[in-house]
């Protein structure tokens, strides 16, 4: 019976070591394995020329910023910011959310999830052309009169702005490097998803709902999160590693489904609770975005970008074949660019403008993202097999 660890003689510690099978332990080890070889393509020409054309890029509308000479160009990367931002953002904090939870999903996601959330430090360095620009971007900088004295006293000036600011992304940049190397644990995954709820209540309000500081909607911080959420998972749904099978699709679809679910029906209950109160401020923000091209690009949004990738995830051959994931990823991407778009530029002059140079830094960003996670992603996808 030695083969079964018993032998004859008096009970004692067997000599049999017990054999393992695969566990957390090792899990962890290969995901970290994995992260920092990842980290090591990240120091390759490709991706050290998307750091320096996201650096130069955010250098010279910067310099535009500081000699107020183009406010045009500033709002525009405002707008290409809060849509790009999504992505680091969402995957930092679907990485915090997988290590309390666990589960396939994340494991199946995180080839595409951690070099996003390593970029979290350069959607630091990102944000300092609005940081510099503030007057030409936000009016309540340009004349504080329009907000109440006690409001542009202690919370809304230009010093609390870019404290907050400063705050939320260097907190962000933390975690989302340490988690995307594997290093944190459950303890501190759990005061990092506090830490975001905080942060982005503050931060979102300031980054865009203050580009109208009359308005006020309650739910505005917890939809922006959610749709950061939702464009992340877009983004693993379209490069969709091979390791994407079986039941860690269906539940990338589901999680798609409850996400674009949360954006939809925060927006509307924000629309039902103003149409309710029948309030002038809030009557008019709804009003400057239900007509002409601005009712075109909510239309669009909602058809492709809800709707459509609704039915569409309905379906269970949709939700298991890669293909369609990557379809209905790049819809929902869509509908995330059109969705922010809606929000932010109606406030401004010249839209058309805004939205041009918005979309050409969003391109600029989109490309410095490729060098740089790109490949560091597809070196985690084929580790991954």
């Amino acid at each position: 019976m030695g083969y079964r660890c018993l032998y004859p003689r008096a009970a004692a510690v067997t000599t049999c070591r017990r054999r393992r099978r695969p566990g957390a332990e090792e899990q962890a080890a290969v995901i970290a394995a994995h992260g920092h070889h990842a980290f090591g393509r990240l120091r390759r020409p490709r991706a050290a020329a998307g750091v320096a054309l996201l650096v130069l890029a955010s250098l010279v509308v910067l310099v535009a910023g500081l000699l107020g000479s183009r406010p045009t160009l500033l709002r525009g990367w405002l707008f290409a910011f809060a849509v790009w931002s999504c992505i680091p953002i969402g995957s930092m904090t679907l990485l915090l959310i997988h290590r309390l939870t666990g589960g396939r999903w994340g494991r199946a996601a995180a080839p595409v999830l951690r070099p996003f959330a390593a970029m979290m430090p350069l959607v630091a360095i990102a944000v300092l052309p609005v940081l510099t620009g503030l007057r030409d971007i936000y009016p309540w900088a340009s004349d504080p009169t329009q907000i109440k004295p006690d409001v542009a006293r202690w919370y809304l000036s230009e010093p609390a702005f870019i404290a907050r600011s400063a705050i939320a992304l260097t907190g962000w940049s933390v975690l989302g490097v340490t988690f995307a190397l594997d290093a944190g644990g459950r303890i501190l995954a759990a005061l990092g998803l506090a830490f975001f709820g905080l942060m982005i209540s503050l931060v979102a309000v300031d980054w865009y709902l203050s580009l109208e500081p009359h308005y006020v909607a309650t739910a505005f911080a917890s939809m922006i999160a959610i749709q950061q959420l939702l464009a992340a998972l877009a983004v693993v749904a379209v490069i969709s590693p091979p390791q994407f099978e079986g039941r860690a699709v269906s539940d990338i679809a589901g999680l798609l489904i409850a996400t674009l679910l949360g954006v939809v029906y925060l927006e509307y209950m924000t629309y039902v609770v103003a149409w309710y109160g029948d309030l002038p401020d809030k009557a008019a923000w709804f009003l400057e975005r239900s007509h002409g091209a601005w009712l075109v690009a909510l239309l669009a949004s909602f058809i492709l970008g809800a709707v459509l990738p609704f039915a569409l995830l309905l379906f269970e051959s949709v939700r298991s074949n890669r293909l369609a994931l990557r379809i209905v990823g790049a819809l929902l991407l869509i509908g995330t660019i059109l969705h922010l778009a809606w929000l932010i530029v109606p406030v401004f002059v010249a839209q058309g403008a805004v939205v041009a140079a918005g979309v050409g830094v969003l391109v600029v960003l989109a490309i410095a993202s490729v060098l740089i996670a790109g490949e560091a992603a597809s070196t985690e996808v084929r580790h991954a097999d």
